[in-house]
């Protein structure tokens, strides 16, 4: 099947720059990598060792000039200084330089994607998927076509720069694969999925949003959910999926309808998010089917979604002692917000520190009080379990955040919207929903067996970028014992380059 998707291996260079794109028919100016959007995507195997070259060539002043690249969802074992998080593992990339990320990705395999960490530049185009393929798939047997074409990307996209907006944007248009329409819009182009009556697809969806939350379906279709957040699950069939920024599902489609053409649904909670006109859409297309948009009726909607009815194919149990708080490290983390709009995690407002938090262990900081900035950065011992929980989100604006935590999977030992507890096989992930409910008290859990400092952050742009963040200092002495071997010195350059 041909494909029109932008590819990379794990082997090669990303190079930002600025160009005037029009994925909704409105042309701006915006940033691309290798000269597209979404960025291309990254296709390795199982084992595979990254080595990728960023390019900073952003010449555009009314967005940031500065940049670097995460890799969301990779463990950075022993590689925390690749983890691309500014003010966390790393200075940013000025203008004109160039930072090679290594790292390996040992046993990972399934759907991520990388984007810009710095200030808001995800917002402005600097994102793509990441697929790591495993040759002996376990499930392979329950899907036909698994391939670049397969890759689902759901996005919200902004008509000035991101960077300009003092409060908080809604976006104008709903993208996927980079494609969309907005109200009195053009009718601009659509993705089109390509399917052969018959065969079993291996979506793979990514929620590369700024905002928004979608609500995923297929007209007509039923889909299996096969993994989620680069963990295999227990089949769980569904008609709808809600997918929140940073998660990612694989899902089977069976091609088992009559030929035709099918919509492809995201439906944003951002007010006036809409279907009219092709909006929040893409096109299933079956072979032989003529080249037009669909009629198909919304649904059926049947099956409901549950993120507690998944469950890991491989059942190893949440870690520790199976009742809430008895971890060996018990956090409670209570979203708030200030006066001046800016959101805290137990009262304290992220403002990144002056020095990134990874030098700061390599120049000798070790407990809580020795980091900056103040309040916000956790010291973990090596090898325990945490437990983590999240209690009334609706005191944060903006509910449901989507927390993502770098560095490691959690299980999701207690999900939003319930009260029940799973210790035996709760859904492992790295972005979990706290929910929007004064009662919601997500809690998750996770072993402290990859030294470094660590992101845990909500992954709405702006909530982020306005302080919801803290920073988990796991095992500091390992950390620096580790770190200051394989620390490249292009990596320590960066931050001299700041002053």
């Amino acid at each position: 099947m041909p494909t029109n998707v932008a590819v990379l291996g794990p082997v090669g260079q990303l190079y930002v720059t600025n160009n005037v794109i029009s994925p909704d028919g409105y042309s701006r100016s915006a940033i691309t990598v290798n000269g597209v959007y979404p960025a291309p995507l990254i296709k390795a195997n199982k084992n595979d060792q990254f080595n990728i070259e960023l390019v900073n060539g952003l010449t555009d002043d009314s967005m940031s000039l500065e940049t670097a690249v995460h890799f969301h969802g990779m463990f950075q074992r022993k590689s925390n200084w690749a983890d691309g998080a500014t003010s966390v593992t790393q200075c940013p990339l000025r203008q004109k330089e160039t930072f090679v990320q290594k790292f390996n990705t040992t046993g990972q395999t399934g759907t991520y994607w990388y984007h810009s960490h710095y200030a808001v530049q995800r917002c402005e185009g600097f994102q793509g998927p990441l697929v790591i393929y495993d040759p002996e798939d376990p499930l392979a047997a329950l899907y036909d076509v698994d391939d670049e074409n397969t890759v689902i990307t759901l996005s919200d996209w902004y008509q000035s720069p991101y960077a300009l907006k003092k409060t908080f944007a809604m976006p104008n248009s709903t993208l996927i694969n980079g494609m969309g329409r907005y109200t009195s819009g053009p009718s601009a182009p659509l993705s089109v999925i390509n399917v052969q009556q018959g065969l079993r697809y291996r979506f793979r969806v990514i929620a590369m949003s700024c905002e928004s939350n979608f609500n995923f379906t297929v007209d007509g279709h039923r889909m299996t959910i096969i993994e989620a957040d680069g963990n295999e699950v227990s089949s769980v069939e569904v008609d709808s999926i809600p997918i929140h920024p940073g998660q990612r599902y694989s899902v089977v489609v069976s091609a088992d309808q009559p030929v035709g053409n099918y919509w492809i649904r995201a439906l944003s909670n951002t007010p006036n998010a809409t279907f009219d006109g092709g909006q929040s859409m893409a096109i299933l297309r079956y072979e032989g089917a003529a080249h037009e948009d669909p009629t198909s009726p919304p649904g059926p909607y049947e099956l409901s979604f549950d993120e507690g009815d998944l469950h890991p194919l491989i059942i190893p149990g949440a870690p520790g002692i199976p009742e809430i708080g008895k971890a060996d490290v018990n956090l409670v983390l209570a979203p708030g917000i200030t006066p001046e709009h800016n959101y805290t995690l137990n009262n304290v407002t992220y403002v990144a520190p002056p020095v990134p938090v990874l030098l700061q262990i390599l120049s000798g900081a070790r407990q809580a009080t020795d980091f900056l900035p103040k309040g916000s950065v956790y010291a973990l011992p090596p090898n325990k379990v945490v437990e983590i929980s999240f209690p009334n989100p609706a005191a944060a604006p903006g509910a449901p955040h989507p927390v993502h935590l770098h560095g490691n999977n959690f299980h999701v030992v207690r999900s939003a919207g319930s009260n029940k507890t799973n210790f035996i096989d709760p859904i492992r992930r790295d972005v979990v929903s706290i929910g929007k409910e004064p009662t919601d008290n997500v809690t998750i859990r996770f072993v402290t067996d990859n030294p470094g400092p660590w992101f845990l952050h909500c992954h709405m742009d702006y909530h982020f970028s306005h302080g919801f963040a803290v920073v988990l200092a796991v095992a500091s002495n390992e950390t620096a014992d580790e770190e200051s071997i394989v620390v490249p010195q292009d990596w320590s350059q960066l931050c001299k380059k700041q002053d």
